[in-house]
């Protein structure tokens, strides 16, 4: 952790996430997009996918993986915000049940400055540009 004097938004996103439903046993892996405002601090940006990593290697529910990834980065960095996005296909909605096989399932957590209506677009603006 470096101390520094930026106040950009920093985004990693498209980072590979693999992870195994804690209800069913089964797969779901995807995408997350992290975004925080550095207030002091910045990490190196291979830190983040870690930081992906080490939740997503959990039996996980994709709703709790958003938050803890959120939550880590907030509390060590202590940001002016946090952001994340996860987009993830499961492999229960593919294989079992409904079998739908081309359906995504996206949840987001924010803090801080991304509670903002106008960061928080700026946000999903860049991430969903490919």
């Amino acid at each position: 952790m470096f101390k520094e004097d930026y106040r950009e938004m920093l985004i990693v996103k498209d980072i590979e996430l693999y992870s195994l439903c804690e209800h069913h046993m089964l797969p779901f892996f995807g995408k997350a997009h992290i975004a925080y405002i550095p207030n002091g601090y910045i990490v190196g940006l291979s830190k983040l996918p870690r930081v992906v990593d080490v939740f997503a290697r959990r039996l996980q529910v994709q709703e709790r993986l958003t938050v803890q990834i959120r939550d880590s980065i907030q509390s060590t960095l202590n940001p002016a915000g946090v952001a994340v996005v996860i987009e993830a296909t499961h492999m229960c909605m593919v294989m079992r049940g409904v079998q739908k096989q081309n359906s995504t399932t996206t949840s987001s957590a924010f803090t801080g400055a991304f509670e903002q209506d106008t960061t928080r677009a700026e946000f999903l603006r860049l991430v969903m540009s490919r």
